[in-house]
């Protein structure tokens, strides 16, 4: 899955974590929410140690991650770019913009730039349809975009 190597540091950290929501089974997403705060995202080693505290079987973390968009077993860049495409969105031209960022960042969706500064991922909704196509970097809404624009807003970063 990843190459991160979970240490006793990264352990206590998840335990800390879980204690502070009881470890109670029924607070998953609130855990893992506030576990990828810490790692920035869940790679095996991290839902099993969240399951192990929990109580829980590993693959209900497992599922839980892979079932909800926000959460990621891969890592992000320092600035994740994440464009709608939803029906509004594509249907206004996200696709050209997704190109021209692809372009841009020299990268596909689902990776990150060698520098790690940025990475790119789609969503399937970001609910600002009358701005679209909209793109998210952190938490930062840039709407109404064309292909000119992206070049303009990457150097903001």
């Amino acid at each position: 899955m990843s190459n991160f190597k979970l240490q006793d540091c990264h352990k206590k950290q998840i335990k800390d974590i879980c204690d502070s929501f009881n470890n109670e089974p029924g607070e998953l997403i609130n855990v893992l929410h506030k576990t990828q705060g810490v790692f920035g995202y869940l790679p095996e080693d991290v839902q099993r140690e969240v399951a192990q505290n929990l109580n829980i079987p590993v693959a209900k973390v497992y599922g839980v991650v892979t079932f909800y968009s926000f959460f990621t077993m891969k890592p992000k860049g320092e600035h994740a770019i994440s464009l709608c495409l939803g029906t509004a969105c594509y249907v206004r031209g996200a696709e050209l913009v997704l190109d021209e960022f692809k372009k841009q960042l020299g990268i596909e969706v689902g990776q990150v730039t060698p520098d790690g500064k940025f990475s790119l991922d789609c969503l399937r909704c970001v609910g600002a349809c009358g701005l679209a196509p909209v793109v998210l970097i952190g938490d930062k809404v840039y709407g109404r975009l064309d292909p000119s624009k992206v070049k303009e807003i990457l150097a903001n970063y």
